[in-house]
């Protein structure tokens, strides 16, 4: 991706996505897809943590004053990227084990929720 193109919203957010991935691989996660779009919606990282394919959503708050990166989740995204999960297996001959996860960056600080919301939605 050309950052050239990008807003500074986009810009930042790409940078975000990249702190996320970086912190992934150091957990033995493998990139298989970054940004997939579709027009069911958005997956930030599409990995693989051994036969499981994992989605990720990567959400950002300079500041815990609003409750929180994680907190900055709402029902409608996260079904939103459900969609977009399960247009993506679609694509696959065949369906492997997976999950949502989510990559919550408050600051400077990271936290990885694994399993955190279910494609069944």
């Amino acid at each position: 991706m050309w950052l050239g193109r990008l807003s500074p919203r986009q810009a930042q957010g790409h940078d975000w996505e990249g702190a996320a991935l970086a912190y992934l691989q150091r957990r033995k996660l493998a990139l298989v897809e970054r940004n997939f779009r579709c027009k069911a919606g958005e997956i930030d990282l599409i990995m693989r943590d051994g036969a499981t394919l994992v989605f990720v959503e990567v959400r950002q708050r300079s500041s815990p004053g609003q409750g929180g990166a994680a907190a900055s989740l709402t029902p409608a995204k996260m079904r939103r990227l459900a969609r977009a999960a399960r247009f993506y297996l679609l694509r696959l001959p065949v369906t492997p084990p997976c999950r949502v996860d989510v990559v919550a960056i408050d600051g400077e600080r990271i936290e990885w929720l694994p399993n955190a919301y279910d494609l069944v939605h």
